[in-house]
């Protein structure tokens, strides 16, 4: 509908030159002071980059360690060194330097800097032996050692923490009701077999012992057909072996 595109300035002068509504009374006043219109982009939104960004992924390929031992404290004021090091390259460049000679020298500060954080720790903790006390934490702890002190908390509360020791006891009891279900299934499973006869290949009769039975019922041996009670095999009907007539 042609009426419902554009702005709301836009639609309301289309529904009230319609007479779809009445004139509202902010209309006159919007019309003298329109709301800002925003350009619309074409779906391409381009990349913001900073004039330093070129010199922060420098910064990152030459130290690439400075990545895990620097951290960047997004709520903090003060910048993450790469930043530093981008707006000194950026300030020497100003002043007439060259960008090899300007890299150089923000490269030089960055390690001195580094250097003198090491030193000055190092001195308070032979401070702290000195006086016979625990050696302070580093006030200038790399991203790594600040993350395992997080850890380190969560971590003893795994052994000591009541509440998780009880959690830790429960998933151990279903783990261990799980694996006894599952055995008295597979228990289960195997004794479901057939029942009555021993031996195999039976048809017909009941209670006999031995194989390949078919007929008669009680007697004992193998490969019998027909009559009851005798003992042997391949017998018809008497008793001894591959016999077909009277008995000697």
């Amino acid at each position: 509908m042609s009426y419902m595109r554009g702005d709301l300035l836009t639609r309301t002068r289309k529904l009230v030159k319609g007479l779809a509504m009445p004139t509202p009374r902010w209309l006159k006043a919007m019309e003298e002071a329109p709301p800002v219109t925003f350009p619309r982009t074409d779906g391409k939104i381009p990349k913001i980059e900073l004039p330093e960004d070129v010199y922060v992924r420098k910064f990152f390929k030459k130290n690439p360690d400075s990545l895990y031992h620097d951290a960047v404290k997004i709520s903090s004021f003060d910048p993450p060194p790469a930043r530093i090091f981008a707006w000194r390259v950026l300030e020497l460049k100003e002043q007439g330097v060259s960008e090899e000679e300007a890299m150089a020298v923000a490269d030089m500060e960055y390690q001195a800097e580094k250097k003198a954080k090491k030193k000055a720790y190092s001195e308070l903790k032979q401070i702290s032996r000195l006086l016979g006390k625990k050696p302070p934490p580093n006030p200038y702890p790399s991203a790594i050692r600040e993350i395992q002190a997080e850890e380190k908390k969560l971590v003893r509360d795994r052994f000591f923490n009541p509440k998780i020791l009880e959690i830790v006891k429960k998933m151990k009891e279903e783990k261990v009701a799980e694996l006894q279900g599952q055995q008295s299934d597979g228990v289960n499973a195997a004794g479901g077999g057939g029942g009555g006869q021993r031996g195999g290949w039976n048809n017909g009769g009941g209670g006999q012992h031995g194989g390949w039975n078919n007929g008669g019922g009680g007697q004992r041996g193998g490969w019998n057909n027909g009559g009851g009670g005798q003992h042997g095999a391949w017998n018809n009907g008497q008793r001894g072996g591959w016999n077909s007539g009277p008995r000697w």
